[in-house]
């Protein structure tokens, strides 16, 4: 009997989410310790560069395969950690990575969509979105920026368009980093130990914190509204840092040899180019 994948055993299932209910220290498809989690992820190294450099040998060569990363989490989940040990073992070149804050005055004049549209990657690339257009139904909802109707009719806008993205050809791997409250906790403290982590700190976190409840139930919604079957939402638990490391990297892999894309032919007479170079 094969071994399950490991988008089969992040994969969120269809129907209501309860995020209280999911355990934010597991691991699953990883038994190991978390030495054995950091050594698998090096061993992934070369198997992603491969995958990622043949996506983007498509793309200069015609291809219209693209893939893209959503990231979603909690403040302080790990979205800058985890471009750093799983985006950050690829080449850049084939890399675009856009982190969303919040909109200017002119981007929601055009539209909740406006500017997601246009930090989509190009052929052949790997875009990640640190935060995306579903803040628009996360941070919208809970701090009550714009009508509840309004909010009501993104989701089904936002399902639409990622139809329409995978329609033109992009892969969507939404991801989740699911952290518990304790967690958070404990990495705000740690930044506030720490002279070289105070960058890191936002006080108005603190606030965010008192509102936990109501970004979870926000986040549930969402999660139930947009995992469709086209652009099914993962939930990786991210207490362990090295575990969400380590199954976010393996979703990208198994996502990109899904493609199952070989070297682009040569465009060229490759013995004549031979006999030209021994000759020059």
């Amino acid at each position: 009997m094969s071994q399950p994948t490991w988008s089969s055993l992040l994969r969120l299932p269809p129907g209501p989410v309860d995020l209280a209910s999911v355990d934010t220290r597991a691991t699953p498809g990883f038994d190991g310790t978390k030495a054995d989690g950091k050594a698998a992820l090096q061993e992934l190294d070369p198997v992603i560069s491969d995958l990622q450099e043949r996506l983007f040998a498509a793309g200069r060569t015609g291809g219209d395969q693209r893939v893209l990363l959503v990231l979603q989490g909690m403040d302080t989940s790990g979205k800058g950690g985890t471009m750093r040990h799983a985006v950050g073992i690829m080449d850049p070149q084939g890399v675009s990575i856009r982190a969303f804050k919040a909109p200017t005055a002119d981007e929601r004049r055009r539209g909740f969509l406006w500017r997601i549209r246009q930090a989509l990657p190009e052929p052949g690339q790997v875009g990640v979105f640190d935060r995306s257009h579903y803040e628009d139904v996360l941070a919208a909802r809970v701090r009550k920026l714009v009508r509840p109707a309004v909010i009501e009719g993104r989701y089904e806008a936002i399902n639409d368009f990622e139809r329409e993205l995978v329609d033109a050809g992009v892969v969507v791997v939404k991801v989740m980093l699911h952290i518990s409250a304790d967690e958070q906790k404990a990495r705000l403290a740690e930044r506030l130990e720490n002279p070289a982590k105070y960058w890191k700190y936002n006080p108005g976190d603190i606030d965010d914190r008192r509102l936990w409840p109501d970004f979870q139930r926000a986040y549930e919604i969402a999660l139930e509204r947009c995992n469709t079957e086209t652009a099914p939402w993962f939930l990786v638990p991210a207490d362990r840092k090295w575990y969400r490391n380590l199954a976010v990297t393996q979703l990208l892999v198994e996502h990109l040899a899904a493609l199952k894309l070989d070297w682009p032919p040569a465009d060229f007479d490759v013995e004549a180019e031979k006999a030209r170079l021994e000759s020059s």
